[in-house]
């Protein structure tokens, strides 16, 4: 289910070019056009899912997966060892820019402990 209005949907469809690094039949993967780290990814679900507030118990398996491939993405950019933050953010006030839920994955450098 995508929503054609949705620019990470856009992308999971290859309407809208992207640095995809992983995909398959749940998930996609692909670089931060604005990186915060020299690894910035993000990982998404094909699905639509607008946040963390429409995760329900169906979606086990999926979020489930999702942090799979997130520690299989930090394992082959290298950080897996020296450490790495995963990072969604919920609504407006949680800094969601769009609307479909999202997992950043930074690492490659030390980040700051502080949140924001």
């Amino acid at each position: 289910m995508y929503n054609d209005d949705c620019i990470f949907c856009k992308i999971a469809q290859r309407k809208i070019p992207s640095d995809i690094i992983y995909e398959d039949d749940q998930v996609v993967a692909f670089k931060d056009i604005q990186p915060l780290a020299p690894v910035h990814l993000l990982v998404i679900p094909k699905n639509h899912l607008s946040s963390v507030n429409e995760v329900t118990s169906e979606y086990e398996g999926l979020i489930g997966h999702l942090f799979g491939v997130i520690r299989r993405l930090a394992q082959e950019f290298g950080v897996a060892e020296t450490g790495y933050r995963v990072v969604t953010n919920t609504g407006a006030d949680g800094g969601q820019v769009v609307g479909h839920i999202h997992f950043h994955l930074l690492g490659g450098q030390a980040l700051e402990a502080k949140i924001g």
